[in-house]
């Protein structure tokens, strides 16, 4: 059977699959919006792939006898894909619980509980695209130690949709379609029986909604009448030609006989934001499905994570976040480092249609800085009495040059008038932490806000937080500034909150092996210096898996090392001094000599973190036999910013000797097999896996690297954050050194700290997995390293996607990066 007529065979098995599933009608009582069959479609929770793909290639087994040979492939290796993809298909199918909402019961009383509507992704490999569902279930609490979640029986699956918003009362629901054709945004209002109003947005009133997790502000106002929301700005007017050239202004020729040129390039956001206009604020009435942009803002910001203010004295104010549109915008995904300032304007009236033209302009449509004290201001949000509005800030990041460091949280006291100004006073809540006692909360770190975070109190709020090497669930005074950590105090397991439900907490917990597990959490002592938490296991279907997967995940050990720091100089700072640390995975199953082919694990940034949550990837990577050694180097986030800083100007050195360190320290517990040692990492950890190879030629009996930074004089100039260049490679001065004209001195210096000045001496067979789209390490970064090894006759590998940015988030480029990886190591590590 041809490789083609395989694809086509799938294809077809998994439409027909499909559609049977959309013919089959399903109700459930949970249910807590309507199904429609355009909107929903019923479906098992986690749908296999592989068992379709397995069918289709038994029924087509006769008609096809001919087998085409990929090329590079002989049968052996052929075998070994078959029997790895088909474990990794398992992983694949895993779903993932990306958000929670809850609501109220119809009448209100308590005891009749409330219901929960979970957000569930899992990856369709055959379509390259992400499945999304929703799963509803009722939620009745007898005591704190009792919880019971009644399931709905099936998921229904949410097709074409980029957002889903609830009303503050639960009994709306915003569903929003963007377009991927150039066709009009859709903004649908559901209620607990249909659809209300389906309102069509043209191009020319703005492009899509953003969605993207930062830019992203979709927020309802206080009586629902409303929707404030962050979207593309309309399309600028192209020059237009036709068979007699330009085409003037007063031409009524044909559209059909003219077409449009390109115009003036426009900076963008960078990587994952190309082609993307500058984010706007718009506000749309849900009533009549006007829609108007808010006045007063401006062009020079791009605007986000809008909210609206308490309303006071018939005045009603959006708060949101703004960044100056200059002529160069720098790359902002993954960078925190780039100044942002709260906002706030007058939002636009619907009441008359008179009302703008009737206001005093200069007064009224005033736009007012509330954190003009302040490098960097995000994520606000107002307590339940709306006397106070807190927000996060990444000021550690902006005024050292930092893509990513210690986070600070704030809060302004709002005027009970209304009256806004540049007197606002900025109040400390929770400061940097620059070097945390033993055990102590280390600072916030990737921290954001539910929709709702606080509890009754008004005073309290709940977030999750890098602790370390975990993800933990923290509790916030916002009037004293007390950080309890109220998630258990375990190194292994990692926790993350989904949603409120009162004063109880719905939350997921997992580690590198252990599915996500619901979690239910009930406060049982409300005392304000020692409120205790009583957490609750929640059995339901959402992450079910294969038996042999959990057969699989059941032997490995997991822990969390402590790696004293090797070789320090005198001058360095007390957190830099401390212990770093590194998750160690043991095997599915011990070799005869007690010791374990092992990959060493290596994050990007540099100024991220390894969190000891459920990987898919790590965990697929354990079940095929080996250990896993998850370095968090210094310069690490969850530290302390003392560790954090002292990474920036030793990059090549420092986080190098980190990770052989680390290697030493398990090789010396007899916990790895010093000749069977493998190193995998991205971005940033592409760049140290690459100076490894380089610095300890001898280490590694393979490598494997997904968009690797090796040159940093060749990424300065084509990258969208050349500034990280000249921050990473110079430490603080780096920040003051940025041009975009770097020097011959400086592209030497560039050259110097990079794997590539270390080429001549690797000898490592390497795997490269690299996307075309990439714009933050271009893929001329990766095939320019992997050609010189090529050139030194070095076994190299080398995997392009041609529609994958950074992350290699796309289904299919995903699973077959991992299953070559997997092969890869197999045939070294033996």
């Amino acid at each position: 059977m041809s490789k083609l007529r395989i694809v086509v065979h799938l294809t077809n098995a998994t439409v027909s699959a499909h559609e049977l599933m959309l013919h089959s009608h399903l109700s459930s009582s949970h249910s807590i919006f309507p199904k429609r069959i355009s909107l929903f479609s019923s479906q098992p929770l986690w749908v296999s792939s592989r068992r379709l793909s397995v069918l289709s290639v038994m029924d087509n087994s006769k008609s096809n006898p001919a087998k085409e040979m990929p090329a590079g492939f002989d049968a052996t290796m052929l075998e070994e894909y078959a029997s790895t993809s088909k474990l990794l298909q398992e992983f694949t199918d895993i779903p993932t619980i990306d958000k929670a909402w809850t609501f109220k019961s119809d009448d209100g009383n308590a005891e009749d509980g409330s219901h929960a509507m979970f957000s569930i992704s899992q990856p369709n490999t055959l379509a390259n695209k992400r499945k999304k569902s929703i799963l509803s279930s009722h939620i009745l609490q007898k005591n704190s130690n009792s919880i019971t979640f009644q399931w709905a029986p099936f998921p229904i699956e949410v097709t074409g949709v980029s957002a889903m918003v609830p009303s503050p009362s639960g009994t709306k629901l915003l569903i929003i379609r963007n377009p991927e054709d150039g066709s009009p945004t859709h903004f649908e209002i559901w209620g607990p029986s249909d659809v209300k109003d389906d309102f069509v947005v043209a191009q020319s009133v703005h492009g899509s909604v953003y969605t993207d997790g930062w830019f992203e502000g979709i927020s309802w106002n206080s009586d629902e009448t409303a929707v404030a929301y962050v979207a593309e700005e309309p399309n600028p007017p192209k020059p237009t030609f036709n068979n007699f050239g330009f085409k003037t202004e007063g031409t009524t020729e044909k559209e059909c006989c003219s077409w449009k040129g390109q115009g003036d390039w426009a900076e963008d956001w960078g990587e994952t934001y190309f082609g993307k206009r500058r984010p706007t604020l718009f506000v749309i009435d849900i009533n009549s499905g006007e829609i108007r942009a808010v006045e007063g803002v401006g062009n020079t910001l791009s605007v986000g994570q809008v909210v609206w203010a308490p309303s006071t004295e018939g005045q009603q104010y959006l708060v949101f976040v703004g960044w100056l549109s200059s002529d160069r915008k720098l790359g902002m995904k993954y960078c925190y480092n780039r100044p942002c300032f709260l906002y706030a304007v007058e939002a636009p009236s619907f009441k008359s249609k008179d009302s703008l033209t009737s206001r005093n302009s200069a007064e009224d449509l005033l736009i007012v800085n509330l954190t003009l004290g302040i490098s960097s201001a995000f994520f606000p949000r107002f307590s339940p009495d709306g006397k106070c509005l807190i927000f996060l800030s990444a000021k550690s990041s902006v005024d050292s040059g930092a893509h990513s460091a210690t986070d600070s949280l704030h809060k302004i006291d709002w005027p009970s008038d209304g009256k806004l100004g540049s007197n606002l006073k900025v109040v400390d809540v929770v400061p940097v932490v620059m070097c945390p006692e033993d055990g102590c909360f280390p600072g916030l770190y990737g921290a954001k806000f539910l929709s709702d975070p606080w509890l009754s109190d008004g005073h309290t709020i709940i977030l999750s937080s890098v602790w370390c090497s975990v993800q933990a669930i923290l509790s916030v005074n916002i009037s004293s500034g007390r950080v309890s950590r109220i998630s258990p105090n375990s190194s292994n397991f990692s926790w993350d909150v989904l949603a409120l439900d009162g004063d109880n907490i719905i939350a997921i917990c997992s580690s590198v092996i252990d599915v996500p597990q619901i979690k239910y959490g009930s406060l049982i002592n409300k005392t304000p210096t020692d409120a205790q938490w009583n957490w609750l296991e929640v059995f339901g279907p959402i992450t079910k898996c294969y038996e042999n997967v959990k057969s699989l995940m059941s032997s490995p050990q997991i822990s969390t090392l402590k790696i004293p720091v090797r070789n320090s100089p005198e001058n360095l700072t007390g957190g830099a001094s401390k212990p770093f640390e590194a998750i160690f995975v043991s095997s599915k199953s011990k070799m005869p000599n007690g010791q374990e082919p092992m990959i060493v694990i290596l994050h990007g940034g540099p100024h991220s973190v390894s969190l000891s949550s459920f990987s898919k990837s790590l965990a697929f990577l354990s079940s095929l036999g080996y250990s896993l050694l998850i370095v968090n180097y210094r310069g690490s986030l969850g530290f302390g910013e003392e560790a954090l800083q002292s990474l920036p100007g030793n990059v090549g050195s420092q986080d190098v000797n980190d990770v052989l360190t680390a290697i030493d320290y398990v090789i010396d517990k007899g916990l790895a097999d010093p000749s069977k040692i493998a190193v995998l990492g991205g971005s940033h950890g592409g760049f140290l896996t690459t100076h490894l190879i380089g610095q300890a030629p001898d280490r590694f009996v393979a490598a494997a690297a997904r968009n690797p930074v090796c040159n940093l004089a060749l990424m300065v100039g084509t990258s969208d954050i050349p500034d990280w260049c000249f921050f990473e490679a110079y430490g603080s001065e780096g920040k003051a050194l940025f041009t975009e004209s770097p020097s011959s001195e400086h592209l030497a210096f560039f050259h110097s700290k990079s794997p590539i000045s270390h080429i001549s001496k690797v000898k490592t067979p390497t795997l490269f997995l690299l996307g075309a789209k990439d714009l933050r390490v271009p893929v001329s970064n990766g095939l320019q390293y992997a050609r010189a090894l090529k050139e030194k006759g070095v076994e190299t590998k080398v995997i392009v996607f041609p529609e994958d940015v950074h992350g290699i988030e796309r289904p299919q480029s995903d699973f077959e990066s991992f299953l070559n990886i997997g092969v890869w190591f197999k045939k070294y590590c033996r």
